[in-house]
């Protein structure tokens, strides 16, 4: 017997079905209406009502026993239906599923008491599954959106350049959800916090900071703030009163979150590379300049040798002449001067060397910083490098 399948019959005769049903259902057997209508049991299967010679009124039963509530999809069967034979069209649109005459026997009743039993059962796992499959649908329809919302935010978050961007496409995409925020960034590059107006509001991103270091999930009220690493989200209106969304939101905020961070990062690394480039280029530029500086004292420095030890050639003549030596010591007095201008020639021909190599290393370098990004080609770094090092 399946104390969960019960037969709720009314009827005067206190054994009727008794023994072709009493032992594979609970049957709970009500003499009178008043009875019946105030003690129906939720798990009852089916309704039977057995009318009489002097029994109630059976159109008025079974609209009674359909207004009350959560009976109005339980089948009804009617016994004893002499007196609904010219009513039976309005019994059925009332709502009973068979009238069976008193003239059939008990057990053709069993039997379609048990087919409607059957049909109760299985309608009911159907309902059942359909409902589950709508649920399925929704949660599927519902994982698709959100999943679709980070999805396009993830493709999107690349393509910020600054702060103001990113937090601008944190906050579209809290929105698609439904949800109001206000969003904070941190990084080397300064804080940055804003709510969907682009302003920010003073006291919300005070409590982001503070707020900050104390887990993933911050809860209180409606209100939440949520933070992974350098980025927080203050959500002011979560669905507390829904547990399956509002865990569901959690986690994919938390993704979005993710996203925002590393993009932040990105943009700090980016931004310290042009922070580094521009020091280099900077460095650059001083050294070539102080190079340049180099350049003009060396010519300097040789004109003014070559200066010196032509006025000195022109000094030792003079005195040879008014000193009466002899041939043998002039010859040799030219000899040494000879050698000293040549000497002095070699070596300024080789100054002049040295600076015109020193000159095309200050043009080569001229032409690769001129360029602000310092963003030189493959072949330009070798170029580069080879000039250096024959330097």
């Amino acid at each position: 017997m399946d104390g969960d399948n019960i037969i709720s019959i009314l009827s005067e005769r206190p054994r009727l079905l008794d023994d072709s049903l009493g032992k594979r259902y609970t049957l709970k057997q009500y003499p009178i209406e008043a009875q019946l209508l105030s003690k129906l049991d939720p798990d009852t299967k089916l309704i039977v009502l057995d009318f009489i010679e002097h029994g109630p009124e059976a159109l008025e039963l079974i609209k009674n026993i359909r207004n009350k509530g959560g009976f109005d999809q339980v089948p009804i069967i009617v016994l004893e239906g002499e007196h609904l034979h010219h009513s039976s069209i309005q019994a059925f649109e009332m709502g009973c599923d068979d009238i069976i005459d008193k003239g059939v026997n008990e057990a053709e009743i069993a039997l379609r008491c048990e087919k409607l039993i059957f049909n109760k059962i299985a309608s009911d796992q159907l309902q059942a599954q359909v409902k589950q499959a709508t649920e399925l649908a929704f949660i599927a329809m519902s994982d698709t959106s959100d999943l679709g919302i980070n999805i396009q935010f993830l493709l999107e978050v690349h393509q910020c350049s600054n702060l103001d961007e990113l937090g601008m496409r944190l906050l579209q995409a809290v929105n698609a959800y439904g949800l109001k925020a206000s969003v904070q960034l941190r990084s080397e590059m300064g804080t940055k916090n804003m709510e969907a107006s682009g302003m920010e509001r003073e006291l919300e991103s005070k409590l982001m900071w503070e707020l900050k270091d104390d887990g993933r999930y911050i809860d209180f009220g409606k209100r939440s703030v949520m933070n992974y690493e350098q980025v927080s989200v203050l959500v002011k209106d979560m669905p507390v009163d829904d547990e399956k969304k509002y865990g569901a939101l959690k986690d994919n905020l938390f993704s979005l979150l993710q996203g925002a961070d590393a993009r932040l990062k990105a943009l700090e690394n980016v931004q310290q590379v042009e922070d580094q480039q521009q020091m280099v280029r900077s460095l650059s530029i001083k050294m070539q300049n102080m190079m340049e500086d180099i350049d003009d004292g060396y010519q300097s420095v040789m004109k003014s040798i070559a200066d010196v030890v032509e006025n000195m050639s022109d000094g030792i003549n003079e005195v040879i002449m008014n000193l009466a030596l002899h041939e043998e010591q002039e010859r040799a007095l030219e000899k040494v001067m000879e050698y000293g201008l040549q000497t002095t020639n070699a070596i300024f021909s080789k100054g002049l060397q040295l600076d015109e190599d020193f000159q095309n290393v200050i043009k080569e370098l001229g032409v690769f910083l001129s360029n602000d990004k310092v963003k030189f080609t493959a072949e330009q770094r070798k170029k580069l490098l080879k000039i250096i090092n024959e330097s």
